[in-house]
């Protein structure tokens, strides 16, 4: 039993000096902020869906400021080469990382935690751009747990994060056949710039078992999209996210140039339900 004790002990405080470590990251590189934290409850479970950029650092800010300032661990799923990779076993470990199905992610949340997914996976992390369209390919594995689970969904999307990575922006085609052959991320990236980057929080949006996986599919959809029109630069600019550190600038600059949420293709491509 002290085995035991000692053990969640020992993950707990090595969780906590983690998140620590990359909350201090956050502010000083990227003065990193999250607006609608309130959105997430203080107990209970809840599916958080987020638009998922080249490298999704903001899931480690947002996970290392809430388990900082709420004391909650959001449970997050990751694509299966992950798993490949030498020591990813511990870390998935410690954070709750899993590949993840439908019935271990109802399981998840029936069991009172919080869950992310982005039903964009890596292939929205490889072929995503500046223009910041969702690349979910008609995925709704996502909305089959929401439901089955009975829980509320909460959009998310990070602010300037392409501007943090992109893509290289030759060979795209190249790349797409190949990532379709192998299943593993091949498209090289660049960057690291120090970008104002800001996680907003949707409001939740019910559950409603009047709703089939694909009317939830495209209203948590919407919701992304919406945040990404009214917050995000369009197409975005590594130098004005780079400026968008200055308050000032930020304060005359207008957000919100966005695309038109009807010309989106984000819930349009055809491809096969499976979520990564």
């Amino acid at each position: 039993m002290r085995a035991v004790q000692a053990d969640g002990n020992f993950w707990d405080v090595g969780r906590k000096i983690v998140a620590a470590i990359w909350d201090a990251h956050a502010r000083i590189y990227h003065g990193y902020e999250v607006i609608g934290l309130e959105n997430i409850p203080q107990e209970g479970p809840a599916l958080i869906v987020y638009y998922h950029g080249a490298i999704p650092i903001d899931m480690y800010y947002l996970n290392s400021r809430m388990l900082l300032q709420r004391e909650r661990l959001i449970y997050t799923i990751g694509d299966r080469f992950l798993f490949k990779l030498p020591g990813w076993g511990t870390i998935s470990e410690a954070f709750h990382v899993s590949p993840g199905t439908v019935q271990s992610c109802v399981s998840i949340l029936r069991d009172g935690n919080l869950l992310a997914i982005s039903p964009g996976g890596v292939y929205e992390a490889q072929f995503g751009d500046h223009y910041y369209e969702l690349l979910w390919r008609n995925r709704v594995g996502f909305a089959k747990v929401a439901l089955e689970a009975k829980v509320p969904i909460i959009p998310c999307f990070t602010q300037n994060l392409r501007e943090g990575f992109r893509q290289v922006g030759i060979f795209r085609t190249f790349f797409m056949r190949l990532y379709n052959k192998v299943r593993i991320p091949v498209y090289p990236i660049y960057g690291g710039f120090p970008v104002k980057f800001r996680t907003y929080l949707g409001k939740p949006i019910p559950y409603d078992e009047k709703l089939t996986p694909q009317d939830l599919q495209i209203k948590v959809a919407t919701a992304i999209e919406e945040l990404i029109n009214k917050h995000q630069r369009l197409p975005g600019s590594i130098l004005l996210a780079l400026l968008d550190r200055i308050p000032a600038f930020r304060q005359s600059s207008s957000s919100g140039s966005g695309k038109d949420i009807n010309n989106s293709n984000g819930h349009s491509e055809n491809s096969n339900a499976k979520d990564d």
